[in-house]
């Protein structure tokens, strides 16, 4: 019924192929008869692949969708209050673990590059504003700015409590904790 090359198996084997021992950390027993934690992850990103954020929403689509019923592998769809919980008490407590072990897997397979990197919650193109976009003249200059800023307020720290910040072009980790206690 699912084509071979339908994205919810790539999805399906690249979750398979995760290590997600800090997700099955944050549970401290396991229920039968419910989807385990790899078939909700699989269809969190699922749903969030086609824009379904609403846990009543992916209820719904786990019910019809023949696509979220193969993530399932037979098992009864969550009700809108387990999904919420999911998120709620054990996506998030290692989400961060789990997105960048999803970007070396993609940037190891050649799939993303590496090249330009937005650490600051930039969105580019993104589903939430398709009409916002980040052009690299403006991050250029705005990056230059904040420099500017943090240069500045590395003076004013190193005159008004008298510490010396920045030695030979370096900020060390003694002098920053030190400013630290002082602030």
């Amino acid at each position: 019924m699912i084509p071979a090359d339908d994205p919810v198996r790539l999805l399906s084997a690249f979750v398979e192929g995760m290590d997600l021992s800090e997700l099955y950390a944050t549970y401290d027993r396991v229920r039968k008869n419910r989807a385990t934690s790899r078939q909700m992850l699989k269809i969190m990103i699922y749903a969030s692949m086609n824009r379904l954020f609403s846990s009543r929403d992916i209820e719904t689509a786990c019910r019809r969708d023949i696509n979220f019923m193969f993530l399932l592998e037979g098992m009864p769809a969550p009700d809108h209050s387990t999904i919420a919980r999911f998120i709620s008490l054990h996506l998030s407590a290692c989400s961060k673990t789990l997105l960048s072990d999803m970007t070396s897997i993609l940037h190891d397979l050649g799939e993303i590059s590496g090249k330009t990197l937005f650490i600051d919650g930039t969105k580019i193109e993104s589903c939430a504003n398709k009409y916002t976009f980040v052009w690299k003249k403006s991050v250029t200059k705005h990056q230059a700015r904040l420099f500017e800023k943090i240069l500045s307020f590395i003076e004013e720290c190193e005159t008004l409590y008298g510490i010396k910040v920045v030695y030979n072009g370096k900020a060390t980790l003694h002098t920053m904790k030190r400013l630290r206690k002082k602030l």
